[in-house]
């Protein structure tokens, strides 16, 4: 029995020991909530729990790392062997508004809750302070919102409120800090200003704004009273009655005080350091209006304003003419009235850049007008002091247009076919405006006002638009129209197509004549042509001016140096030069030199020839002594071998197997020596030619000779002897 007991004791001791060395743990996740809410109110406690769920193996201790974060910054951590962790927040402030989460380490493994995001509602309440409680009128007064235990960014409100108004509100950020500064400029009229503020912070759900703060109370005092604007004896007036202005204030300090006194923007009158300013006028309807007394002080400015009505006495005069287009030397009246008014003092006068011209002080101007009295004229009327003036009245006086020159702008009646043609009409006299009318032909084409003169542009040129040009001149004179002289104009058409010919063509013979042709396909008269010859550079042989389309030009004796390139150009008063194609001419020897040079080299070739030959014959002659010494049947060999061998220093050789015989003893010997056989021979003979060698390559060539040789043939021919033909080139075989 004991021994089974210490048995089992064993087995749960070994099982012990085994679930003590292997502790195994795992995390089934981490939850985070918030206490008693996730919306707390502003100054309510809260708490951010942490709970960790955790799996073991078996039960044993384990300690778990709890860190808290807010809006991703650590705010609170706490190491525990509990599960779970509470962060605790006795005043929940909005500043702690934000996106939580909890991180829980145990052992070598980490886990993060889900971010749970807690809403402090509500925001402190701001606090508004005033740098003074009492300013007067053109002061500033700075304010400062406070904002505290709250957290920037923040957006702070300032609210001014006058009496009896709405408050006018003024917004500015503050991105770093929990406190704002507004400063406020108190302006005249300002009594008791009452200030306050509040704030706004962005929260998930938008914006989040607090309450407004404590009531500020400013005092305003004024530097000075408004100003009192007066007319006497009332603020109603007729024209030539005195009007009197007052303007009056009440201040504190009048030092600095300036009062102005103006109507629209004009300042009729202005004070410095004095209570009131004073200003008088007689009164015409001009003065009717606005009136505006302004008082400032530094940067305080009060105004009071004053309507005046002043009644017409008389109506302004009008001015009547006769007439107020007129020509000169006619009768020009003027006369002056003013409606239901007969009585006043009247004035007739001409206008000018330099003042007006006094003409005559009455109702009524009689004159007799020139050019010179066209203006405007105006008249003026006085009564009570009182003057009007009438509206201007323009008189123009015309005299007649001369008759009108027609001109071309470049100077000459001439036009290039395909350009315009710029035409001017000028007249000397009249008075303008001046309507100037230009004719092609019968036909208008433009119609112009100017003072003296007019341009007309004609770009339509053709080849018939050679005259018909007219233009008229005219005005509001009663002489009607004047008419210009018809002015032709001649079209000038460019050259076109130029073209060089010669006679003889391609090659002419030195010392003869060329004939060189020029021409065009078209162009006006005169056409000046040049002829050129093309070297390193452009050489003027010839220029002509014609009244044709073509020219001829004979150049006399050519010579070598002439050869070349030529061509030629035209160009008329278009003044457009056109180039023919080049033609090239080769200047050759004459018939009769190459006959000559022919005969020359032909003697000095016959000459050659003779001197050869006899060189020959002498040399052959020479070589018959020891020919004569041989027998028959061994000269032929040796004699050829001798032949064959000898070097052509003068220039002729032979070839072949026969041999030359000189006279006739040779060919006598030679018959005897060969006995009976070559008596029966026949004799035949043939013709030699003896050519002489290249004059480049050996003496020079003389001519050909004729040499007959005798060639001998046997019965049965068994032997054959012949002479053959001699080349005297030095490459014949």
């Amino acid at each position: 029995m004991y021994l089974a007991l210490l048995v089992i004791f064993l087995q749960c001791s070994e099982l012990y020991a085994q679930g003590k060395v292997y502790q195994v743990f795992t995390f089934n996740g981490v939850k985070i909530k918030v206490e008693p809410s996730d919306k707390v109110k502003n100054g309510a406690p809260m708490s951010i729990i942490c709970h960790a769920d955790i799996s073991k193996n078996t039960d044993f201790q384990l300690k778990h790392n709890f860190t808290f974060f807010k809006d991703g910054k650590l705010v609170f951590m706490t190491i525990s062997d509990k599960e779970d962790a509470r962060y605790e927040i006795p005043v929940a402030k909005s500043a702690d508004t934000g996106d939580y989460e909890c991180r829980v380490k145990a052992g070598d493994k980490l886990v993060i809750s889900k971010p749970i995001y807690v809403w402090v509602a509500g925001m402190t309440k701001p606090i508004l302070t005033a740098d003074k409680k009492e300013v007067s009128e053109g002061e500033i007064v700075k304010l400062r919102c406070e904002l505290p235990e709250e957290v920037p960014p923040l957006e702070f409100f300032f609210r001014k409120t006058k009496t009896n108004s709405e408050p006018i509100e003024k917004r500015v950020a503050e991105q770093n800090q929990n406190f704002s500064e507004m400063e406020y400029y108190v302006e005249a009229g300002d009594n008791i200003l009452q200030f306050d503020c509040f704030g706004k912070r962005q929260v998930k759900s938008g914006w989040e704004s607090s309450q407004h703060s404590n009531k500020t109370l400013v005092t305003v005092k004024e530097p000075f009273r408004k100003p009192t604007l007066i007319t006497t004896p009332s603020n109603n007036f007729t024209e030539g009655d005195i009007i009197e202005f007052e303007c009056s204030t009440v201040a504190a300090e009048m030092r600095g005080i300036e009062i102005i006194f103006q109507k629209n923007r004009t300042i009729l009158n202005s004070v410095r350091d004095k209570k009131f300013l004073k200003y008088s006028t007689l009164a015409t309807q001009e003065d009717s209006g606005e009136y505006l007394c302004k008082v400032e002080q530094g940067a305080v400015s009060k105004t009071t304003k004053l309507n005046v009505f002043v009644s017409e006495l008389f109506p302004k005069p009008t001015l009547s003419a006769s007439m107020t287009q007129l020509d000169e030397n006619k009768d020009l009246i003027l006369n002056c009235s003013i409606n239901g008014l007969r009585r006043a003092n009247f004035s007739i006068l001409r206008k000018s850049s330099s003042g007006d011209i006094l003409l005559k002080k009455s109702r009524i101007l009689a004159i007799k007008v020139n050019v010179n009295d066209t203006g405007s004229y105006t008249c003026k009327a006085e009564v009570k002091g009182i003057v009007k003036e009438s509206k201007p009245v323009r008189i123009s006086v015309y005299a007649p247009v001369s008759k009108p020159t027609l001109s071309v702008v470049s100077g000459s009646p001439e036009v290039v076919l395909g350009k315009p043609l710029q035409l001017i009409c000028h007249s000397v006299m009249g008075t303008p405006p001046i309507t100037f009318t230009f004719y092609k032909g019968d036909e208008i084409k433009k119609n112009v006002t100017n003072d003296t003169y007019a341009t007309f542009l004609d770009e339509d040129i053709g080849l018939n638009d050679n005259g018909g040009y007219k233009c008229d001149a005219r005005n509001n004179h009663s002489s009607g129209v004047k008419t210009s002289n018809i002015l032709n104009v001649t079209v000038i058409v460019p050259i076109r197509g130029a073209s060089l010919g010669s006679v003889p063509y391609g090659e002419v013979e030195v010392g003869s004549d060329t004939t060189f042709l020029c021409s065009v396909n078209e162009g006006s008269w005169p056409i000046d042509f040049k002829f050129f010859k093309k070297t390193d550079h452009e050489v003027l042989l010839h220029e002509v001016r014609e009244y044709s389309d073509r020219t001829i030009w004979h150049k006399k004796t050519m010579k070598r140096k002439d050869t070349g390139t030529y061509y030629c150009m035209a160009s008329n008063r278009a003044s457009v030069d056109v180039r023919s194609r080049p033609i090239t001419i080769s200047v050759i020897l004459a018939a009769w030199q190459k006959g000559v040079i022919a005969a020359f080299v032909l003697t000095a070739m016959a000459g050659a020839g003779a001197v050869a030959l006899w060189w020959f014959l002498r040399k052959k002659k020479k070589a018959k002594g020891p020919s004569m010494e041989m027998s028959g049947s061994a000269l032929a060999p040796n004699l050829t071998s001798e032949k064959l061998t000898r070097p052509p220093s003068d220039g002729n050789y032979y070839s072949g197997s026969g041999y030359i015989e000189d006279n006739e003893n040779h060919m006598k010997s030679t018959d005897e020596s060969k006995g009976p056989d070559l008596e029966s021979a026949e004799v035949d003979y043939t013709e030699v030619e003896v050519s002489t060698l290249d004059p480049h390559r050996a003496p020079e060539q003389k001519g050909t000779e004729t040499v007959y040789s005798e060639i001998r043939k046997t019965n049965n021919d068994s032997m054959e002897n012949r002479h053959s033909r001699i080349y005297g080139h030095p490459d014949a075989t």
